[in-house]
C-alpha cells in the first residue's frame, strides 16, 4: 500500500519551507541577493543546510521563489489601493504610491528583487516583476486616459519610465535615505507628484490627488 502523508506531515512539511522562504527574505532584507546562502539561509531557519536543498535544490531556486513570494504580495497591495479609489485617477496615483512607499519602507529587499545585479537564471524572473509593475500602472494611466483625465500619451512608454522613476529617486545608488518617517513620506509624495506631472495632471490636481493618498 502506497505510503500517504498525514495532514500533521504536510503541515509541518509546509511550515518548514515557510520558515526556509522568511529566513532568505529576511537574509535578502538585510544584505541583498548576495546574503542569500544556503548555509547563511539554514542557520536563520535553525535547520541543516541538506534540510534547505531538500526544498530548494540550488540557491537560484531559492531566489526565484523569494522573488515570486515578494512579486505576489506587492502586486496584490497596488490592485488593493488603486481599487479602492473612487476614480481613475485617484486609482493612478495611489498605485503609484503604493508601490513607492513600500519600496522604500524595505528599500535593500525591493533593490534585490527589482535592480541588483543576480545570476542569469533568477534575473528573468526580476524582469517579469518589473514588467508586472509596470503593466499595472500602465493599465491604470489607459483607463484615466479612457476617460479623457490625461492628455494623449504612449501609456507603454510612460509606465516603465515611471517604475524607473521610483527605483531610482527612492532607493537606487544615488536616492538619499530619508532620515525619519517624515522625510520618507515626503519623498513618496515628491515621487508620486513627479510621476503625475509627467503624465500631464495639472499640478493643483496632481497635488490633491498625492494629498489624499493614504501612505500606509
Amino acid at each position: 500500500m502506497p505510503y500517504r502523508r498525514t495532514e500533521n506531515v504536510v503541515r509541518r512539511l509546509a511550515a518548514r519551507e515557510q520558515a526556509i522562504l522568511n529566513a532568505a527574505l529576511s537574509l535578502a532584507g538585510e544584505g541583498g541577493m548576495e546574503a542569500v546562502q544556503i548555509a547563511a539561509v539554514a542557520k536563520r531557519a535553525n535547520i541543516a543546510a541538506g534540510t534547505v536543498y531538500r526544498y530548494f535544490p540550488s540557491k537560484t531556486d531559492l531566489i526565484a521563489d523569494v522573488i515570486a513570494t515578494v512579486s505576489e504580495r506587492e502586486m496584490a497591495a497596488m490592485r488593493r489601493a488603486a481599487d479602492a479609489a473612487p476614480g481613475p485617477l485617484s486609482a493612478l496615483a495611489a498605485c503609484i504610491a503604493t508601490f513607492a512607499v513600500r519600496a522604500l519602507a524595505e528599500r535593500k529587499l525591493a533593490w534585490a528583487v527589482l535592480a541588483e545585479p543576480i545570476e542569469a537564471e533568477a534575473d528573468a524572473m526580476r524582469l517579469d516583476l518589473r514588467h508586472s509593475i509596470a503593466a499595472e500602472i500602465e493599465a491604470r494611466i489607459r483607463a484615466a486616459r479612457t476617460r479623457q483625465l490625461l492628455p494623449e500619451q504612449d501609456a507603454r512608454v510612460a509606465a516603465p519610465a515611471i517604475v524607473g522613476a521610483v527605483l531610482e529617486g527612492l532607493i537606487g545608488p544615488l536616492a538619499a535615505k530619508p532620515a525619519d518617517a517624515a522625510a520618507a513620506r515626503q519623498a513618496v509624495q515628491e515621487t508620486t507628484l513627479l510621476a503625475l506631472r509627467a503624465l500631464g495632471v495639472i499640478d493643483a490636481r496632481a497635488r490633491g490627488l498625492v494629498a489624499q493618498v493614504p501612505l500606509v
